[in-house]
């Protein structure tokens, strides 16, 4: 977890995953600089204590009329995000890292049919909160075979009837374009025992060189020692490569089921390293290399295949404030989101950043517009 102050390493766990069918959590966290966007990716199951079920006692207001279900819970007019006006005090333990999302998901469920793989929810922080990561996402279920996760389905604990991939969370809209949006959706995917590294959740010291960590270029500086850089950097990080500024790589399109088993390629990773505290370089016991058949047999095939695996998402914004988003704000965050949801280059103003459209190599898409079937 990368805070905003001085970086430190926080483990639930001695081992890497802790996996199995009806309760499964997973914590990784980065001593990587401020570049590295830091990451929690949390996986829950059905048998994780439930928030306390919000009052029944609410009114709901017909979607036909208006988009306003409550005072405090309002579609826009574009249908692209959901504000959900919080007290001072709930909105305060999202930014201390006590809020509760189901609270904010089962509220969504309140109005809107299980039909979202993705619900997003973001703070309307103005800078980085201190102390709190960056990033988190809460993978809901497991219905895929072959990418190193067991399958479960925690998705009634959320408020879902089945539908629900993954909760995240960021406490800045900036960071739709900035990241680590591309890092948080990819969690749902990896790391989750698929590749063996010593940075738990993500690529670590590895050549998966994408974004949960990892170089795609390495130099053996001789005594034990390399240099591993990522995108024609300078360097790498063990758990993030610079929110959105580069594309997944070979094996994150892999477990996302967006390439076969053929294309998947062999992948480099060091034992026992420890960075020398210079940008990319570390000391490691030896290099390995792990084959795509390696990690076929491991785990088996992706069951579905590339041939079946789903390629079109579909997810809801949600931003919390403590009070009513100005019209300005509103249309500031649907531009973003709308240009990261786009099936094509992204506008001149997120520079040399990517959309998922792109990240993805055009391979999968994923829809933030919301229609009018998906409210109840």
């Amino acid at each position: 977890m990368l805070r905003a102050s001085t970086p430190r390493v926080i483990s639930l766990f001695n081992a890497l995953f802790f996996l199995f069918l009806f309760s499964i959590t997973n914590i990784s966290c980065s001593t990587d600089s401020l570049e590295e966007v830091g990451i929690v990716d949390k996986e829950e199951s059905t048998d994780t204590e439930e928030s306390q079920e919000d009052s029944n006692d609410t009114d709901v207001t017909n979607p036909s009329d208006t988009n306003e279900f409550e005072e405090s819970f309002v579609l826009d007019e574009d249908k692209k995000l959901v504000n959900f006006v919080l007290s001072d005090v709930e909105y305060n333990k999202f930014i201390t890292d006590d809020g509760d999302l189901k609270v904010v998901t089962k509220k969504v469920y309140q109005y809107f049919n299980d039909e979202f793989d993705f619900i997003f929810i973001l703070s309307v922080e103005e800078s980085q909160p201190q102390d709190l990561y960056y990033g988190i996402s809460y993978k809901a279920k497991n219905d895929i075979q072959g990418i190193g996760s067991s399958t479960y389905d925690g998705t009634a604990s959320y408020g879902s009837q089945g539908k629900l991939k993954s909760v995240i969370y960021m406490p800045r809209t900036e960071y739709i374009v900035s990241g680590p949006f591309l890092h948080e959706i990819a969690h749902y995917w990896a790391n989750h025992g698929f590749l063996s590294t010593t940075v738990g959740g993500h690529w670590g010291y590895s050549s998966a060189g994408g974004q949960l960590g990892g170089f795609d270029e390495l130099d053996d500086l001789g005594n034990g020692t390399y240099h591993g850089k990522v995108n024609g950097r300078e360097g790498f990080g063990s758990n993030a490569n610079g929110g959105n500024s580069l594309p997944y790589s070979n094996v994150e399109l892999y477990v996302m089921g967006l390439i076969d088993k053929d294309e998947l390629e062999s992948i480099q990773v060091a034992e026992n390293p420890v960075s020398t505290g210079e940008y990319g370089k570390f000391t490691a016991d030896r290099i390995i290399t792990v084959t795509s058949e390696d990690l076929v047999a491991e785990h088996g095939e992706r069951i579905p295949s590339v041939q079946d695996s789903q390629k079109e998402f579909k997810a809801l914004t949600v931003i919390i404030s403590t009070s009513k988003l100005a019209q300005e704000k509103i249309d500031s965050i649907n531009k973003d989101l709308e240009n990261f949801a786009r099936k094509g280059e992204p506008d001149s103003y997120w520079g040399n950043t990517y959309n998922f459209w792109k990240a993805t190599g055009e391979k999968a898409s994923i829809e933030i517009q919301v229609a009018n079937e998906n409210i109840k």
